[in-house]
């Protein structure tokens, strides 16, 4: 996700990124919320902070969520973006649930923003916020779930021009855009904390998921389900859902021919509206954030798109 250029002569909106990061509570279904105190402004709400120059959203929220709460973080879903004027510009802030994974061994509370952090109930943060937006994006959060685990659906980064590869395609490798992709991609998609890398039988896409599986010590699975040549929409959405059920985070590696059909077949088959524009660019990915129902049925909390 990057900040879209606005008309010539126009910076657009400031990006800034933040969290409701949260913790199990006292009681089931009853989680934390961590709430910051900032001295300069005198006002209790969210941690989060602007995105730098060239930064990802996804990088930048897990960044300021630690530098900010002094809490290494993993994303869950995607919670509504908040927009407000400043001065001659408006800024735009992206959030997302997050659930509190450790303190922080780099940064601490208190620090040169932050002099206070409490943990509170929904009822409790809900009185004690300083911003109505901020109420609002607390209620979004009550509203859904908290606990949910990650499906990533990636398609390769970049592989060259097929019609230039004279061996067997399942050999065609990344080139060095897609390297490089490959190299950004395992930073962004460790935002969503340990998956399971599952690859296409294809180089490209093994090659995709490699950095990210040495810097988890996965190890990369590969499935014929998801191999361009080997599989069908529905053999594919029969996999995919398969793996979504068993409540553990997985990234699949796949190909153009097949991203589009996953993602239907997903929302379809779980009952979500189907995106507009369901394919994904070269070294772009969805993320679906499941949960499961009290009827134990599987849903979608959100989905979202990147590219890195």
């Amino acid at each position: 996700m990057r900040a879209d250029p606005g008309p010539a002569g126009d910076p657009g909106p400031i990006r800034a990124a933040g969290a409701v990061l949260w913790r199990d509570g006292a009681g089931p279904g009853e989680p934390e919320v961590a709430l910051v105190h900032r001295p300069k402004y005198d006002d209790w709400s969210f941690p989060k902070g602007k995105v730098d120059s060239g930064e990802h959203v996804l990088r930048a929220v897990i960044r300021e969520v630690e530098e900010e709460a002094g809490i290494v973080a993993r994303l869950g879903r995607r919670l509504p973006s908040v927009t407000y004027p400043m001065a001659d510009r408006t800024k735009r802030i992206d959030y997302w649930a997050a659930h509190c994974v450790a303190p922080s061994t780099e940064h601490s509370v208190p620090n040169g923003e932050v002099d206070r952090l409490d943990w509170l109930t929904v009822a409790e943060a809900e009185e004690r916020l300083s911003y109505p937006h901020d109420v609002d994006l607390l209620r979004e959060f009550a509203a859904g779930p908290s606990h949910t685990w990650p499906l990533v659906i990636l398609r390769h980064g970049s592989a060259g021009e097929k019609g230039q590869w004279t061996e067997p395609d399942e050999l065609r490798p990344l080139d060095g855009q897609g390297r490089a992709e490959a190299v950004t991609l395992s930073a962004l998609l460790r935002a969503y904390g340990p998956s399971r890398p599952i690859s296409s039988a294809t180089a490209r896409c093994l090659d995709t998921v490699l950095p990210f599986a040495r810097a988890m010590d996965a190890t990369v699975t590969t499935d014929a389900a998801f191999t361009v040549g080997e599989t069908d929409a529905e053999r594919a959405c029969d996999r995919l859902l398969e793996l979504a059920d068993g409540g553990v985070p997985a990234i699949i590696c796949t190909h153009g021919e097949v991203v589009a059909e996953l993602i239907t077949g997903l929302c379809r088959r779980l009952g979500e509206k189907v995106p507009d524009e369901p394919s994904l660019r070269k070294g772009s990915f969805w993320v679906a954030h499941l949960s499961a129902a009290e009827s134990g049925a599987l849903t979608i909390a959100a989905l979202e798109r990147h590219c890195p």
